[in-house]
């Protein structure tokens, strides 16, 4: 089960159902979802299916972890980290709403993932999938430590930068007990 976490500022929690029309406006923000998947707005409906397959397929299967991110209660985003192919490992996933960009939320939010997963799930790497394009994402990545491991070119002509942070080589170092503290675990 997706564990809740806290950080400074975020509180990360497994979804509820009265979370899908902030998950659904998080998803259709043209802003947002350029840096997510194929960039392409999806329709409505099927990020309305999506938010219900959090529920159906990975919280009843226990695939992977998968976070509302709220800050003063607020909804302001969507985590992950999960096994994935195109990395080989498991591969942290966020989205923050506009108004939570600019005030350091994306690397407290990235360090707790990342810390629960070397701490929690004693996880030796965790990897990132990011645009070319996303100066923000990379900045905030490489800052944290993730280093540049490879590029997929994709069929649309864009480029994937895959990058990974290793657990033991001392680039993570103290943001990963910071994470490790600023992310307890509640309730577990």
């Amino acid at each position: 089960m997706t564990p809740t976490l806290r950080t400074a500022r975020l509180l990360l929690e497994p979804y509820r159902p009265e979370d899908e029309d902030a998950f659904v406006a998080l998803f259709q923000d043209r802003r947002v979802c350029r840096w997510l998947g194929d960039g392409r707005l999806a329709q409505e409906a099927e990020d309305r299916a999506l938010f219900g397959r959090i529920f159906t397929k990975v919280y009843a299967r226990r695939l992977f972890d998968v976070w509302a991110v709220r800050e003063d209660g607020r909804y302001v985003g969507h985590a992950e980290l999960k096994p994935t192919e195109v990395v080989g490992g498991h591969e942290i996933v966020y989205a923050l709403a506009p108004e939570a960009w600019g005030r350091g939320l994306g690397t407290e939010l990235t360090g707790a993932i990342v810390g629960h997963g070397f701490g929690t799930l004693g996880l030796s790497e965790v990897h990132a999938t990011v645009m070319a394009a996303n100066e923000a994402s990379l900045t905030l990545l490489t800052r944290l430590g993730f280093t540049h491991r490879r590029d997929i070119e994709e069929e649309d002509g864009t480029t994937t930068r895959c990058l990974a942070v290793v657990r033991d080589d001392g680039r993570f170092g103290d943001r990963e007990r910071w994470a490790a503290d600023g992310a307890r675990q509640v309730g577990g």
